[in-house]
């Protein structure tokens, strides 16, 4: 007797690959083979393989996930297509996702919840780079339940010594990878088959076709049990008198009266209610989104973790982790991305790229940066803790994504391997004499101004007559430019986009560490990126930090050329030049703007620092 539908399973898989191995005609198939189109879906599927069709006459099962209209010009999957379908046995829920190289992405978002992945092959093409990427990427994801199914043997002529081929390459590869289990299914979902019932065309193969092997498999994407987990989402204060604390279990159960701790505070208390719309419950689990209230007055936000005391996750701010890089422009180490693990929040700098891994041979190879789609282990430091676990222990506590903090895109997926507890003896030593003790003996408000625009645009030449103003005032200076640090703290840097992120960084901190000490700091350098800027405008309190855009055009830029570099660049002697082949990021709100092209540096120091005198930094 079938279960009822409320007692059934849920499996949640995806289908993956290389382009046109056919994922969508898989999924099309294990509808329309299992009768789960409706008339109305069958009528408009025999209309859109008439006019977008690639299999002739019959009926382009693909067109049943592949919705957009790009997808059926092209015949290729580009977003992840979720289907439901259930059977007598189970439910199910699918994600088709994209086999192209450029939707790589996409795919990684479809595993993200998967239990279990079926990697379709092409039996003509055998296994290919994309093939071993999908692959590494779903067992990064912790999927350990892989399903090989090898597809189009009706155009080999259902070769078994083919199959076998195929099939004992990729088992190779997966147990490199440490995936424990791989099925490998000879099929046709054109033609349908081993996709439903056994294929009287491969007798030779007495395994499960596709569809009873998911019926019956059994998965666990969380290891069995664990403590209990629950980032707070929400603290629910429905009245003057409840203070909750809304969110979704990760993992464990918990029931009143047990003892949690709040993470990263350290906190502790016990439950003394769950509430699930507005009802009281006596037990709770992972999946269940629930609002917890505590015995104890304790100060929780949002992002924060309640979590057994038994077995409480790492609140670091140091991991080291797997990141498969989703963007088009490159991973750089030093610049600041916004980190979201969970409910939490934080800023997150790539420290180091300890090496890529190739996904044809799974060596690890040394680089600087990693580019689109590709996936390397990287240590990350985040500037407040974060309560996280190993995501081979706990998939929603032990993954995180990476955010740019300019355009606000997702750029990257990452799951922690373990936390960096390298720097725990390292503390902030308290000092006597701070930098307002230091700046008042000076007669001054420490701070920084920084100065930023093109090569030639004047920036150099207005701090450098900005400081002398300065000085003849009494006052205590000190000016860092772009070209004279290169000559010592950054020699060792080139002029590339990942080395140019670090320069800044460098600098940033240097002249931080002078603003304390007192000084009016005047930083003269080209400093393109606004990313970097912002990030040393955060290093600052809100009044300590000035960001002066000498704006001149790069056409005067060029006729002034005093140290012929444009000229150099436009002859291609020089790469990475900011204004010819690298860009320059103008900013968009600057605290001050100086004309630099009406050829009056002298009057732009006198007005910087009448500017100086409104606004406290002299005193």
């Amino acid at each position: 007797m079938a279960p009822a539908d409320g007692t059934k399973s849920l499996l949640r898989f995806i289908t993956c690959g290389s382009v046109d191995d056919g994922k969508s005609t898989l999924i099309g198939r294990l509808l329309y083979d299992s009768r789960l189109i409706y008339d109305d879906q069958l009528s408009a599927l025999e209309r859109d393989s008439r006019k977008h069709g690639t299999t002739g006459e019959a009926l382009d099962l693909a067109l049943l996930v592949d919705g957009l209209q790009a997808e059926r010009e092209q015949a290729i999957t580009i977003d992840v297509a979720y289907r439901f379908f259930a059977t007598e046995k189970r439910k199910f829920i699918v994600a088709d996702t994209p086999g192209h190289i450029q939707y790589t992405r996409n795919m990684a978002t479809g595993a993200s919840t998967a239990a279990l992945a079926v990697v379709l092959i092409d039996a003509r093409k055998g296994v290919l780079t994309q093939t071993r990427r999908h692959a590494t990427i779903v067992s990064l994801l912790g999927i350990r339940e892989l399903v090989l199914a090898v597809n189009k043997m009706d155009l080999i002529g259902y070769d078994r010594a083919a199959f076998e081929r195929i099939a004992a390459e990729f088992r190779a590869f997966a147990e490199r990878l440490g995936v424990p289990s791989v099925t490998a299914i000879p099929l046709s979902a054109l033609r349908g088959d081993n996709v439903t019932t056994p294929s009287g065309a491969m007798a030779w193969y007495d395994g499960p076709a596709l569809l009873p092997y998911l019926e019956a498999v059994e998965v666990d994407i969380d290891p069995p049990g664990g403590a209990f987990r629950m980032p707070v989402q929400w603290v629910n204060r429905a009245n003057l008198d409840f203070r909750g604390y809304a969110g979704t279990i990760a993992r464990g159960r918990i029931r009143p009266g047990d003892a949690v701790i709040a993470e990263p505070s350290g906190r502790s208390s016990r439950i003394e209610r769950i509430l699930f719309d507005g009802a009281d419950l006596a037990e709770a689990s992972a999946g269940q989104a629930v609002t917890v209230a505590l015995a104890d007055e304790i100060d929780i936000s949002r992002g924060d973790m309640l979590c057994a005391p038994e077995d409480r996750p790492a609140s670091t701010d140091q991991i080291a982790a797997n990141v498969i890089w989703m963007h088009d422009e490159a991973m750089l180490p030093g610049r600041q991305y916004l980190v979201r693990a969970g409910t939490a929040q934080a800023l997150a700098q790539v420290t180091s790229l300890k090496h890529r891994i190739n996904v044809d041979s799974l060596e690890h190879q040394a680089a600087k940066t990693l580019a689109l789609n590709e996936i390397g282990v990287c240590n990350l430091s985040f500037d407040r803790p974060l309560a996280l676990d190993p995501y081979k222990a706990c998939r929603d506590s032990g993954s995180f994504i990476l955010i740019d903090r300019v355009s606000n895109l997702t750029v990257a997926a990452g799951m922690v391997e373990f936390s960096l507890r390298r720097a725990a003896n390292v503390v902030w030593q308290a000092l006597e004499v701070d930098k307002r003790r230091r700046s008042a003996l000076k007669g001054q408000k420490s701070c920084i101004l920084w100065f930023t625009g093109l090569s030639g645009s004047g920036k150099s030449t207005i701090a450098n007559l900005l400081e002398k103003k300065l000085v003849e005032l009494g006052r205590h200076t000190y000016l860092l430019d772009g070209d004279n640090v290169r000559h010592g703290l950054n020699r060792d840097l080139g002029f590339t986009t990942a080395d140019r992120v670090e320069n800044i960084r460098r600098v940033a901190e240097a002249a931080k560490l002078m603003v304390d000490a007192g000084l009016i700091v005047l930083v003269s350098f080209i400093s393109p990126f606004r990313s970097e800027r912002q990030m040393a405008r955060d290093l600052m309190e809100a009044d300590e930090f000035l960001e002066i855009h000498v704006s001149t055009s790069l056409e005067v830029c060029e006729a002034r050329d005093v140290k012929g570099l444009y000229r150099r660049a436009r002859a291609g002697e020089i790469a990475n030049f900011t204004g010819i082949d690298s860009p320059y990021e103008p900013p968009e709100a600057p605290d001050y703007v100086i004309d630099g092209g009406d050829g009056d540096p002298e009057g732009a120091a006198v007005r910087m620092l009448r500017e100086l005198r409104e606004r406290g930094v002299i005193l």
